[in-house]
């Protein structure tokens, strides 16, 4: 029996259909049923894409123009039905099975076919329970509009458990790291807790936590090199590396904000390193700018008294667009900004913040040309954490020819992740009660 009927505002009204109309649209019209009758489809879908992720599996399916839909539940076995008014079952909505991955941990599969004239009905067979979350968005960027269903699970994962089970909550795995022209990730495997991270309990009484955000990810590309490289894929590599290499520290642990190719809303992105109680938060970036030849590494933190430039003040507006590029579902996001960023009076984490920018930047500078020779500052929504000392990495201009191929290449990754590292331990080293975590010595 269904658990509920949700319409859409722009669909026709359905939360109020009779018990044997529920039961007639969830039971017997699950089986797909080409209609014999060609039909004129209002449109076809310019595109389908599946992000899964270990916290949620997002589904977007892009229109040029708005999507009218209804959408159920329905439990024994657990299924997703939606139903599309006006869309034509073409090779695009077919293609959609296909996206969905054997390890996804939501879907089990997709099945596509005509339910009645003018409605296509798609039917998501889930692996587990599930609480969706299905929105529009208006067009954007490159692009149209836009439907998203986003599958959460029904009891959530909670990084804090994560990380006392593991080194980190979604560990990410060693292996090839580099990313092709492409704009293509490699595919990861999840390894077991490195040995340094095993040796942190018994060597350690005190750990510096670290979190590091990948910039961008999912339906959001970030910026986009003229080789293809996209900038979501290049901040996930160096992140990667960047948390193997603090891993192995003794005293230091990392944690990702995300560690795969899916989109983290960017208040997400500071509560996620609240919820594990980060000592310091360093987000990766790799930028573009309009001129082909700038060029050279930056590093930024939050102000609250305005940008220190207009080229700053132009990023950081940037940068917090992204979650209009990625599709933040905001009848949901009401309220979480304010319970995550408290007072933003924080003039002591701003301190803290640029000293460790300073050190960062110090760093950079011997592996790659400084765009600036001082850390600057602006209003970045994902720098807010009212506690956390957190600074912004621009590790290249992704726009630039030359930087795009040197941010494509495994050494040059490596030697960024190597100098972030140096200048998180020089900070770390000049103020040694920076921490607030403490974890109890094993036996």
């Amino acid at each position: 029996m269904p658990e509920r009927l949700e319409s859409s505002p722009t669909s026709t009204p359905t939360a109020r259909l009779s018990r044997r109309t529920v039961l007639k649209f969830a039971g017997a019209s699950l089986t797909l049923l080409i209609s014999p009758v060609g039909h004129a489809a209002d449109s076809s879908l310019l595109a389908v894409r599946v992000w899964p992720a270990p916290d949620y599996t997002r589904v977007t399916l892009e229109s040029a123009r708005e999507l009218r839909y209804t959408y159920l539940t329905v439990q024994n076995p657990e299924r997703l039905v939606v139903d599309l008014e006006g869309v034509a079952l073409d090779s695009v909505l077919q293609s959609l099975p296909s996206k969905v991955l054997e390890q996804d941990p939501y879907i089990r599969l997709v099945r596509a076919g005509q339910n009645r004239p003018g409605v296509v009905r798609v039917v998501f067979e889930l692996k587990t329970q599930i609480t969706p979350q299905v929105f529009t968005l208006q067009p954007v960027g490159d692009y149209g509009h836009r439907l998203v269903l986003d599958l959460y699970p029904a009891h959530p994962v909670d990084p804090l458990l994560a990380l006392i089970e593991k080194s980190s909550p979604m560990e990410a795995a060693a292996g090839s790291e580099s990313v092709d022209a492409g704009g293509q990730a490699p595919n990861l495997a999840v390894n077991e807790q490195p040995p340094a991270a095993k040796r942190h309990a018994t060597q350690a009484n005190r750990l510096y936590t670290i979190a590091l955000d990948p910039g961008h990810g999912g339906e959001d590309p970030g910026a986009i090199g003229r080789r293809g490289s996209y900038e979501k894929n290049i901040t996930l590599s160096i992140a990667r590396r960047l948390k193997r290499k603090i891993d192995a520290e003794p005293n230091m642990r990392a944690v990702l904000t995300r560690d795969g190719d899916y989109f983290v809303p960017l208040y997400q992105r500071v509560a996620r390193a609240r919820r594990v109680q980060a000592d310091l938060f360093v987000s990766i970036h790799a930028d573009a700018f309009v001129r082909p030849e700038a060029r050279g590494s930056s590093v930024f933190v939050l102000s609250e008294r305005g940008a220190t430039s207009s080229a700053a003040r132009w990023l950081a507006q940037k940068e917090n667009d992204a979650d209009l590029i990625g599709g933040v579902n905001l009848a949901k996001q009401e309220g979480h900004l304010a319970r995550t960023l408290l007072d933003l009076s924080q003039t002591a984490t701003i301190n803290d913040s640029l000293k460790l920018g300073r050190a960062v930047l110090g760093e950079l500078g011997g592996i790659n040309t400084l765009h600036k020779a001082e850390v600057e500052q602006a209003n970045f929504a994902v720098l807010k954490a009212p506690d956390i000392p957190s600074v912004l990495v621009e590790t290249a201009f992704i726009s630039n020819p030359e930087e795009e191929r040197r941010l494509n290449d495994n050494a040059y990754q490596d030697r960024m992740a190597e100098a972030i590292l140096r200048g998180i331990k020089r900070y770390l080293e000049d103020n040694p009660g920076v921490t607030r975590t403490r974890v109890a010595r094993a036996d």
